[in-house]
């Protein structure tokens, strides 16, 4: 049999990792992974699927995979790439929500992506458990040839958690995992097998989700929505007419922009935003 490299490196990666402890689920649903192990995460404060708008594709096919995965069918991981602030964790989040409904042991943990140590601990502690687990990565991206890519695929692979149900959930504002670079045209070769690794984890993810920056019309109707969802009480003039202008002075329009306002808005309305 072939001597693969990246399995050597994972097995050395797992053998000085001290024993995991704790790695418990049972207690909740939504976990951060910490250096003593999973802990539980109090409730999720972001909207719910229904108000997230304009990526009802994404949002689709997200949420039939995880569904899919719940159920205990074959699933992939998924790569939810693209401008920041345009909902990409946020739908993570109202994904696993919405489908705790309908699978209540489905699990939700969240671990460090560039901390290669804790990334280990977690795909070492996760891989036996018996209810379904999302590993949630935030912001994954990779400068050099990192010690953590190596880690991590294996585990897209499936071989670190033989005997356990885990499915890989990652945002990164980069489609391939890492930034353009200027030696991409050149013959440094050594520069160019390492981009080929980047490439190859990026190719690990079986769904792949884009995300892009919003329009106007795209932008007002999040705070449309967003404004209906609370009652507040401002017409819909003065409610249009702030929100471009608090757009304006971002200088972006996102999702993430019309929740920030709105946390303004409520604020000087002395009113709670309660989901």
């Amino acid at each position: 049999m072939e001597d693969d490299p990246l399995k050597r490196i994972a097995a050395a990666l797992e053998r000085l990792a001290p024993p995991t402890q704790g790695a418990d689920l049972s207690a909740g649903t939504r976990f951060r992974w910490t250096p003593a192990g999973p802990a539980q995460a109090g409730a999720d404060e972001g909207p719910p699927i229904s108000l997230l708008l304009g990526v009802d594709p994404q949002k689709g096919k997200l949420l039939a995979n995880t569904r899919r995965f719940a159920a205990g069918a074959r699933a992939n991981h998924a790569l939810l790439w693209g401008a920041r602030g345009t909902g990409k964790s946020a739908l993570i989040k109202a994904v696993h929500a919405a489908v705790l409904a309908e699978a209540p042991d489905l699990k939700l943990v969240e671990a460090p992506s560039q901390d290669t140590r804790a990334l280990v601990h977690a795909l070492i502690g996760l891989r036996a458990q018996p209810s379904p687990v999302i590993l949630f990565l935030d912001d994954l991206s990779f400068e050099t040839d990192d010690a953590a890519m190596k880690a991590l695929k294996p585990a897209l692979d499936g071989g670190l958690n033989a005997g356990g149900r885990l499915v890989v959930y990652a945002t990164s504002n980069r489609r391939h995992l890492v930034a353009r670079d200027a030696r991409e045209n050149s013959d440094d070769l050594f520069w160019k097998d390492t981009a080929e690794e980047h490439l190859a984890l990026a190719d690990r993810f079986g769904l792949w989700l884009g995300f892009h920056a919003l329009d106007q019309t795209g932008y007002l109707a999040i705070v449309r929505a967003y404004a209906a969802h609370f009652k507040l009480p401002i017409s819909a003039e003065a409610l249009e007419h702030e929100a471009l202008l608090w757009a304006r002075t971002r200088a972006a329009r996102s999702g993430r922009t019309a929740w920030q306002f709105f946390v303004d808005l409520a604020g000087r309305l002395e009113r709670e935003l309660v989901f």
